[in-house]
């Protein structure tokens, strides 16, 4: 297994005395307003200044300066509603036969080439759900109480057996949850999927700022500091030797998944084949919205380029748009699927394009200047973070594909007794598909069986077909493995 964590340039400052950090850090934090971090310098031991001087070396001060100055710039969506219109797709209802075919088969030929990566985001812990761990831990197999990392990891290794190729899973962590996901693939023995071919690396960090602008101490040692967003994906691809594993592997596309949905269709061979046929730098995987008010980010074309809005900025004005059929005209909803081209997040990595900074305003704890913790009861803070869809409209190309929610669409997102996207709700839609796989197989089941299939049983429906005789009968709870 390869295993990277981003850090600052902590061996250099080593070099230096503490005495000679000192003015050294002074310097660089007076020319922009910053020198109060080191307020408490005088009261740190050494491994403490060390700590915090690392952090330190590592900001970008002028990114940071620039960010402070434009943070009240973010898109009016209202005032370019009149420009909004639905993004180009293939959807479900209306696909061409013939192209939909020759997607399949060139979706397949590039499978079988070996040319073909899988990403996951990792970076959440579980703290709506309550679980004190990363999120990919979370056991939500309603049978087999597999973990989302285990499932996912799963479909990987389905997807090599299928294919008979290798197919490198790279997994992107945060700080929070780096140290804890390596030793959990350590301990499952990567759920058999070759060492070589798993690459666990870790986001960068952002700091935050207070409402004058100010860096802020989380202790008198500390920065705070927050992952920089999935969109951090492309600059930790780069730096931690990813991006070079990919091109001497031969990996042409990456396929991009976020760790909280357990339905995701890893390695469908129509959605790939759209994306090469369209010659799409990036490809999106979308469900229709069944309502205005769906939260889920709206993907849209503005000026010949594909967007997405996010539910909460998006006017009803807007939201409510409908054609001449009563359908919602912006229907695409966002479902944090996507199909990449190394070439082109090379150029993203590279710094040849450069994705915006979005701005959060978020309750930070921190200490005051008399050293005392505060834990804010209001946002007192903004956060900066890049997102992977803006990727979208920095692309040359960009397609959407429209895919099943019911059947691949079930992140979870909130704690137990939740209506939506709670572990109950994932259990429902799993057992669900699962038993609509084996009816479509012939397998007569009742709606109170309980049943979950391994992906290492079977990965989609035609998978189900080809194990199925047709006639047999399932009368208990039963987990397919």
């Amino acid at each position: 297994m390869n295993e990277v964590t981003l850090n600052t340039n902590v061996d250099r400052l080593a070099a230096d005395t503490h005495e000679e950090l000192y003015p050294v850090l002074l310097a660089k934090l007076r020319q922009h307003n910053q020198k109060h971090l080191i307020r408490f310098w005088d009261e740190l031991n050494p491994e403490q200044r060390q700590l915090l001087a690392s952090q330190i070396d590592g900001l970008d001060l002028e990114l940071v300066a620039r960010l402070v100055r434009n943070r009240l710039e973010e898109q009016d969506w209202s005032a370019v509603a009149s420009r909004v219109l639905p993004p180009p797709a293939v959807r479900l209802n209306n696909q061409d036969e013939k192209r939909a075919e020759q997607a399949e088969i060139i979706g397949e030929t590039v499978f079988k080439a070996g040319a073909v990566g899988v990403v996951i985001v990792a970076g959440g812990q579980g703290t709506r759900l309550g679980f004190a761990k990363p999120k990919g831990m979370f056991p939500i197999g309603p049978l087999s109480d597999a973990t989302l990392f285990q499932i996912l990891t799963e479909k990987v290794l389905a997807l090599r057996a299928q294919y008979d190729v290798a197919i490198p899973l790279y997994i992107m962590t945060s700080p929070a949850t780096h140290t804890e996901t390596v030793t959990f693939f350590e301990q499952n023995e990567n759920f058999g999927l070759p060492a070589d071919d798993l690459f666990i690396f870790c986001q960068g960090v952002m700091p935050a700022v207070d409402d004058s602008g100010r860096l802020m101490l989380a202790a008198k040692d500390q920065l705070c500091l927050n992952p920089d967003g999935h969109g951090g994906m492309l600059t930790a691809l780069k730096k931690s030797g990813a991006v070079a594993d990919l091109n001497e592997r031969g990996i042409e596309h990456l396929l991009y998944v976020q760790v909280d949905n357990a339905l995701v269709e890893l390695g469908n061979p129509g959605f790939l084949g759209y994306h090469v046929l369209t010659s799409s730098d990036i490809t999106t995987a979308a469900i229709a919205k069944t309502a205005p008010e769906d939260r889920v980010g709206n993907i849209v074309t503005l000026d010949g380029k594909l967007q997405i809005i996010e539910y909460s900025d998006i006017p009803d004005s807007l939201a409510e748009r409908r054609g001449e059929e009563g359908d919602l005209e912006l229907w695409a909803g966002n479902t944090a699927v996507h199909c990449m081209t190394v070439a082109f997040l090379e150029q993203v990595a590279d710094g040849t394009i450069n994705l915006p900074f979005h701005y959060a305003n978020k309750k930070v704890p921190f200490v005051d200047e008399s050293g005392v913790r505060v834990e804010p009861s209001e946002p007192n803070a903004t956060k900066f973070e890049r997102f992977i869809f803006d990727l979208l409209p920095a692309a040359r190309r960009s397609f959407v594909v429209e895919v099943d929610a019911s059947e691949t669409y079930g992140p979870l997102k909130n704690a137990a007794g939740s209506e939506k996207h709670s572990p109950e709700a994932v259990h429902v839609q799993m057992m669900d598909v699962h038993r609509q796989w084996l009816r479509n197989a012939g397998v007569e089941i009742n709606d109170e069986v309980k049943v979950e299939i391994s992906p290492l049983w079977a990965n989609t429906a035609a998978d189900v077909r080809h194990k199925i005789v047709a006639g047999t009968k399932i009368t208990r709870d039963t987990y397919l493995q």
